[in-house]
């Protein structure tokens, strides 16, 4: 089991930066595929930007390219999402999530254990 716990969300206005944080607990965090996810009432849970057990490789959805990036420390059982350039389309609750795997997945369905969501408001 990985229990996951996200900090940082909150209201910013738009072209501000927020930085997204979630500590692991439990199982080895640094062999788990780690991604962020966003979801607004009414519509699916979508992918925002993931990672792979070293850190080494990431991929991002095409709404957050250039703008976030995804990390992690291994050491402090965390990884982040640094968010900047923010809209108000990108409010939402984030969630963080954990895959029984080394490879970065990008499917909601492929992640194992998640968190109870931060909420990120930009205002406009």
């Amino acid at each position: 089991q990985v229990q996951l716990v996200e900090t940082g969300g909150g209201l910013v206005q738009a072209g501000g930066s927020l930085r997204l944080s979630c500590a692991a607990s439990g199982r080895t965090f640094s062999s788990n595929a780690m991604g962020w996810f966003r979801q607004v009432p009414g519509k699916d849970r979508e992918f925002v930007a993931a990672i792979n057990w070293r850190g080494f490789n990431k991929d991002y959805a095409d709404s957050a390219k250039g703008r976030f990036t995804i990390s992690r420390d291994n050491t402090k059982n965390t990884v982040y999402l640094q968010m900047n350039s923010l809209k108000p389309e990108d409010s939402a609750v984030y969630y963080c999530a954990a895959a029984n795997s080394l490879v970065l997945r990008v499917g909601v369905d492929e992640y194992d254990y998640w968190g109870q969501g931060t909420q990120v408001t930009v205002s406009s």
